[in-house]
């Protein structure tokens, strides 16, 4: 039995010492620079001003217009050639002119290059000559799944000391990406490298889970395998931890025996980012749920109600339902926003986000046995923030099963069942080491970080040495 374990730990850890060593490495770069993204930040401060919208169409037409039969949301943003209405909805998002109802879809680079150049200058960064990259369905930064309902995209260079790139929607024409040169080089020697992420694997997102999926299971047998035996060889030598081996062998049994408990809880942490469903729950709402939650309106039940003013200080406004009521919010700033029920008037008291009776008749809707919504503290467990910085997420518990909701705009944030919230602490608190007391100190999550990944790198190399050694005379022969 132990020769079986010692042969299946030989051949598994020299296939898979370097993977092991890249994983270490990168994930240092990964926890200080993340895949690049478009934050709400960057995304609300490249809107531009709605106050000079102008005539436009009703809300209820503009849905209509789109085709898009279960919307659920509605967005008056201004772009360069004009006002546009995005509506969205649990199957796809689509742009209609605001003026006249018509198409507003992007298939001009000109058109392109314009919202690209606009979004710059509402940011406020020195862009310099822009011109498109690509239009193309997927690039390395353009890969997740998120993505899918705006492609293809443009590409556009803006010509900064930077090197920043954004992302267009040939869909919406919304800026749905941002990149500059030091993420995107930082992110192939980090992310790339430690999700196995090449365009041309993770496009095609079923066998990138399997592949990557199937690796991490193997690394971690690997790991398991060298713990047991790392632990049956131990040599007590007066009084302390000693090793029957010598030389590069001895110092990876002995930095595996210190760095054990990290390494294993490190890889299966790993294995479980890939689980996607296939031992925890994915904290996705059931179809009942579903129903009630992306419940599409009768948008035509407040045909005044997308007539009233629009502020001055505006940047985008939404018409969404919740809980069979329509909802108009008003974004004036990153941390602001008005928000009003149909019928209402803006002189009827607007609020900056839902109450907790409204949510409480949601969730009562959605589970049985909840009861009243409370905020979620910033510190909690299981932490879910806003889309607006500072407004309240509500927390309603409907016995073993929590929902998060955002008070700014009726979203759903999270579905928490025992199962995903096992997995928080199984997956995020392992692998990232967001332990509430580290995030509280973050300096020594940061070092933690650095010196159990360099613990681990270093135990990965002498791997690495002892494989060369081996395999060497079969590569001289």
């Amino acid at each position: 039995m132990m020769r079986a374990i010692v042969l299946l730990h030989r051949w598994l850890g020299i296939a898979f010492c370097l993977l092991f060593a890249m994983w270490f490495a990168t994930g240092i770069v990964m926890h200080f620079v993340p895949f690049p993204s478009l934050t709400e930040a960057e995304r609300f401060a490249g809107l531009g001003p709605l106050a000079s919208a102008g005539t436009r169409i009703a809300v209820a037409d503009a849905v209509a217009a789109s085709g898009i039969a279960d919307a659920t949301r509605v967005r008056l943003i201004q772009r360069s050639d004009g006002p546009v209405y995005v509506v969205s909805g649990p199957s796809r998002a689509g742009a209609i002119r605001a003026s006249d109802g018509g198409d507003a879809s992007v298939a001009s680079s000109d058109v392109a290059l314009a919202i690209a150049r606009d979004h710059a200058r509402s940011r406020g960064l020195d862009a310099g000559p822009t011109e498109i990259v690509a239009r193309s369905d997927y690039d390395q930064w353009s890969v997740p799944n998120g993505f899918d309902r705006h492609r293809p995209l443009f590409r556009v260079a803006l010509g900064d000391a930077d090197g920043r790139e954004v992302y267009v929607s040939s869909l919406t024409g919304e800026i749905v990406l941002d990149t500059t040169r030091n993420e995107r080089t930082w992110n192939l020697v980090g992310s790339v490298l430690h999700w196995i992420y090449p365009t041309v694997l993770r496009s095609n997102w079923s066998l990138w889970d399997r592949v990557v999926w199937t690796l991490s299971l193997l690394a971690l047998i690997a790991a398991l395998l060298g713990s047991v035996l790392g632990l049956a060889r131990i040599k007590p030598r007066s009084g302390l931890i000693g090793s029957p081996y010598r030389g590069w062998h001895a110092l990876h049994h002995l930095i595996g025996l210190a760095a054990m408990v990290f390494v294993l809880t490190w890889i299966f942490s790993g294995w479980l980012s890939m689980d996607h469903g296939r031992l925890f729950s994915r904290g996705q709402l059931i179809s009942a749920e579903s129903r009630v939650m992306n419940a599409s309106p009768n948008w035509t039940t407040a045909p005044s109600f997308d007539r009233q003013p629009v502020s001055p200080s505006a940047r985008e406004i939404e018409w969404f339902a919740f809980n069979g009521n329509l909802y108009r919010r008003d974004r004036i700033a990153l941390a602001g926003q008005t928000l009003i029920e149909a019928g209402d008037a803006l002189g009827d008291g607007p609020t900056g986000s839902l109450d907790v009776h409204e949510v409480q008749g949601l969730t009562a809707r959605l589970a049985a046995g909840c009861g009243g919504p409370s905020v979620l503290a910033e510190d909690d467990n299981y932490p879910a923030r806003s889309t607006v910085p500072g407004a309240p997420v509500y927390r309603s518990y409907c016995g073993d099963l929590w929902f998060d909701i955002d008070g700014a705009d009726g979203n759903l944030l999270q579905r928490l069942d025992s199962s995903r919230r096992a997995y928080r602490w199984f997956y995020g608190a392992l692998h990232t080491l967001d332990f509430p007391v580290l995030v509280a100190h973050p300096l020594l999550r940061d070092g933690l970080v650095v010196g159990l990944c360099s613990l681990g790198f270093l135990f990965s190399i002498t791997g690495i040495l002892i494989g060369w050694r081996r395999l060497r005379p079969s590569f001289a022969a």
